[in-house]
């Protein structure tokens, strides 16, 4: 979540300062609006794509036909609207680990934006995710643990629901995971679900519908918001946890993540970006360890990334 100043609140009348939030929120409303039908889109082509590719028994992806990943929603109303399974579902996620922040934010007074939603032309996602942003200081270690878990939270109790029935509607095909030019990987929450539906088939041959490819992508978010690294809501609670602790844990997952990426390259991008633009954490005025509720929270929070984590979440 980034952070924006919006000037010295406390110069306003106390009437505008206190419609403030619903003042900016009404004048960004169209933006809001405008990226998430543009991500609807983005991530509907791909999930259009992804449901040719599975009716027709199909690799998930393989380079020397990518462009049929776009294509195919193309052309027909009909095609296009084979993708909504993946797009909804997909949204709905990442909706609601976004709005499980900013409720928590509106709860505690913390002003905050609406989610921004960001279309992307990747053909395994459509989108680069969403955020929010967090315009006003938070002032206490409490505050700042309950912003922090609230998304994560909120994304998973919708992600079990879509793998489970993205899991139903998938199939078993020998050897499918092992063909085409990409290949996920199977994070434990993924295998759990597999043994329980498909018990004693291998991982490689359960062909994922495009629904459970959502919930997959929700579980690739949530893990990586959840690596306790500076400003992601992993960082969050570790701070609110931990307090200085929280620069070691920044420090140490930077390099847990550098080692990663001899497995998968993009372990590096993602250290590289967080070096530079999330490492620091801002200060917390009151430092009022959290409660026992918070704790076991927060051991919550940790189960969800052994859960969600993979080493290599992609594999060409």
């Amino acid at each position: 979540m980034g952070v924006e100043s919006i000037g010295n609140r406390e110069s306003l009348a106390p009437e505008i300062r206190r419609n403030l939030p619903v003042f900016i929120g009404v004048r960004r409303l169209w933006l809001h609006s405008l990226l998430l039908l543009a991500t609807l889109f983005s991530t509907t082509l791909v999930g259009a794509g992804m449901q040719y590719n599975f009716s027709h028994n199909l690799p998930f992806f393989d380079a020397d036909h990518w462009s049929r990943v776009y294509f195919t929603g193309l052309a027909s109303p009909g095609a296009f609207l084979s993708g909504f399974p993946f797009s909804v579902t997909l949204l709905t996620i990442l909706m609601a680990h976004e709005m499980g922040h900013y409720l928590a934010c509106m709860y505690y007074g913390v002003d905050a934006t609406l989610p921004f939603f960001l279309p992307s032309p990747m053909p395994v996602t459509g989108t680069f995710g969403a955020f929010i942003k967090i315009r006003s200081a938070i002032t206490s270690k409490r505050i700042l643990f309950d912003i922090g878990a609230a998304g994560p939270l909120a994304g998973f109790i919708f992600l079990v629901p879509a793998l489970g029935v993205g899991m139903a509607f998938s199939k078993v095909l020998p050897g499918i995971q092992q063909q085409g030019s990409l290949h996920l990987g199977a994070p434990a929450l993924q295998w759990l679900a597999q043994q329980l539906i498909f018990p004693g088939v291998p991982v490689a041959d359960v062909y994922l519908h495009p629904i459970a490819r959502a919930a997959w992508v929700g579980m690739f978010a949530t893990a990586l918001n959840l690596l306790p690294i500076g400003q992601l809501d992993g960082g969050h609670i570790v701070y609110a946890l931990t307090g200085r602790f929280h620069r070691v844990a920044t420090w140490g997952f930077l390099g847990v993540l550098a080692i990663l990426g001899y497995f998968w390259q993009g372990w590096w991008v993602w250290a590289v970006m967080l070096f530079f633009f999330a490492r620091t954490h801002p200060p917390i005025y009151d430092e009022t360890p959290p409660s026992r509720g918070r704790i076991r929270v927060g051991l919550i929070a940790l189960l969800l990334f052994v859960l969600c984590f993979t080493v290599i979440p992609i594999a060409d």
